[in-house]
């Protein structure tokens, strides 16, 4: 089989297999509101029986049946049990392909509380109507070609958004700014393979040759598209899922109150008896945008207390597990064997050394501490007075743009898997060249420009297994 013939015969089976995924024709509910008390309950359903199924339970001054009205429009009535008034309700109504799942929406906004919306969602679900699945409505809206993985991926990232940074990136993530980036690379892939593999199968043709020195040169361009893009990882990726910041010291050097005082309130005990932190706790701020997880541990020492032995243990587990460490140093007296164990033990190059107690006079300076130790930084601070602690918003700044400006406007990859296709695409890419330098035939390039196609295509979903989509789309709340 020539290699045209086969590039088409995965194309088809790529089609195939997407067309199969597609959802029988049911309809399905949820509730799309968080549970509790609150002034408004909003059930969606979804499906090609929605109107039908809702007008049956839907009584209105108007007797126009819910499937002859308009679409896009509120409408309303009461929800009833046969006879019997369930709520007073607005209904609204989204035709397919216009509505977030590209089928017919209707969502019933009723009273917010425990009982109404319950009551709801049970007479639905006797109507011939099944439960949804966790995002089960955003899955429908990626098969039935209203949104492509990574506009639906954007979606969890908005409803999980910790800053107005993150949230600006999810959200231009969903208008497809990444999307529309990745399928002109696919585009310009495409268009090469296909030509590469004209020339290959039909040398006797009269079809000018795709030189290797062209050939080059389409593939080098796009590795610069690239790495731009990967560029934007490290910053993107911390911007979406914030950065932990693990704080660490002996007991009584002043980590609660550091904690205390980055948060602006006393969301921690302080208290001079050693030991008084004897679990974490996890607190987040903002940092300009970049979402900060601060998490308070236990003070790291050889105990017999046994809860206090817990404490530490999770302590020295954060220390390996976060993406920067505040080590807090009590400044105003020598250092002790403890602290010299946790200065040996911290990672160095993600370790800012705080010498804590600066109002108190200090006896250990910088010298002291980097005998231990290539630390990221050395600062002297003063935790239960506030001062000092601007260089630690710097540091987790630089960390985060590293001299690059804000990019909420801009194509970022923010996704982890996101970040692994490219690279992967990438070392594809970068491979075909040395194949091209080394001056082997033309054909054994194609091999893995095509790979690079189609891993960018599991990016955005245009190449991607059935076993992915429902892995990815488990990760959603129900009713989304």
């Amino acid at each position: 089989m020539s290699n045209v013939n086969t590039f088409l015969l995965i194309v088809f089976l790529s089609i195939f297999v997407m067309e199969n995924l597609m959802f029988s024709e049911d309809t399905i509910a949820a509730i799309t509101t968080p549970p509790g008390i609150g002034g408004v309950g909003i059930i969606r359903v979804s499906g090609k029986d929605a109107l039908l199924t809702v007008n049956t339970i839907f009584k209105s001054p108007k007797a126009t049946p819910l499937m002859e009205r308009n679409t896009m429009t509120v409408n309303y009535g009461y929800i009833v049990d046969e006879e019997k008034k369930l709520d007073e309700v607005l209904l609204l109504i989204m035709r397919g392909p216009h509505s977030y799942t590209a089928e017919d929406v209707v969502e019933i906004q009723c009273h917010g509380g425990f009982v109404s919306v319950q009551q709801i969602l049970k007479l639905l679900l006797t109507k011939n109507v099944r439960l949804a699945e966790p995002g089960e409505f955003t899955k429908r809206a990626f098969l039935n070609g209203r949104i492509d993985l990574t506009q639906a991926e954007a979606v969890i990232d908005i409803i999980e958004a910790k800053t107005e940074e993150s949230l600006s990136v999810a959200v231009n993530q969903l208008d497809g700014t990444l999307s529309s980036m990745i399928r002109e690379l696919r585009e310009v892939l495409i268009t090469l393979i296909a030509h590469m593999e004209v020339t290959i199968d039909y040398p006797e043709e009269d079809i000018e040759d795709i030189t290797t020195i062209e050939a080059r040169d389409k593939i080098q361009a796009i590795l610069i598209q690239m790495e731009t893009l990967l560029s934007t990882a490290q910053s993107g990726r911390l911007i979406r899922e914030g950065i932990s910041a693990a704080i660490v010291g002996r007991p009584n050097a002043g980590k609660s109150s550091l904690l205390n005082a980055l948060l602006r309130e006393n969301r921690a005990i302080v208290t001079d008896i050693p030991g008084t932190t004897r679990d974490s706790i996890e607190e987040y701020m903002n940092i300009e945008g970049i979402p900060l997880r601060l998490i308070d541990t236990a003070g790291i020492r050889e105990t017999e207390d046994i809860i206090e032995k817990i404490g530490v243990d999770k302590a020295r587990d954060y220390v390996e597990k976060s993406d920067l460490i505040f080590c807090v140093i009590d400044a105003s007296s020598p250092l002790t064997q403890e602290e010299i164990d946790i200065l040996l033990t911290v990672p160095a190059d993600k370790t800012l050394v705080l010498l804590n107690k600066s109002d108190q006079g200090t006896v250990i300076n910088v010298a002291d501490v980097k005998k231990y130790g290539d630390f990221k930084a050395v600062e002297s601070i003063s935790a239960s007075k506030s001062e000092g602690l601007e260089v630690l918003v710097s540091y987790v700044k630089e960390m985060v743009y590293g001299g690059f400006a804000k990019m909420s406007h801009h194509a970022v990859l923010s996704n982890v898997r996101h970040i692994s296709l490219m690279r992967r695409a990438h070392t594809q890419l970068t491979q075909a060249i040395h194949t091209i330098d080394s001056g082997m035939l033309i054909d054994c390039a194609v091999t893995d420009i095509r790979e690079a196609w189609e891993l960018l295509g599991e990016i955005t979903g245009d190449s991607v297994g059935e076993s992915l989509i429902d892995a990815l789309f488990s990760r959603f709340c129900l009713g989304k």
